[in-house]
């Protein structure tokens, strides 16, 4: 029963943790857009798209897909 317990207070906190990742993703993209990197405006393109849909698909509460998108983006602008 404790283990239980234990496993379904983790997924809780291991969730909420992933929740608060989107929104540190979103910002670092963000701020590296900010400083008008210098990509191809294919690459531009689809930062923004990516960028956005993390947006939407955090505030649907999918954060395992909002962090996945995000790290695209992420990948495209050299974010580490």
């Amino acid at each position: 029963m404790k283990r239980t317990v234990a496993a379904v207070a983790m997924m809780m906190f291991a969730g909420a943790a992933l929740a608060f990742h989107c929104p540190k993703d979103m910002k670092a993209i963000d701020d590296a857009l900010a400083k008008n990197p210098k990509l191809s405006e294919a690459q531009m393109s689809e930062v923004k798209k990516l960028r956005a849909e993390g947006e939407t698909l955090h505030k649907a509460g999918k954060h395992q897909e909002s962090v996945d998108t995000l790290a695209k983006a992420m990948k495209i602008l050299d974010i580490k």
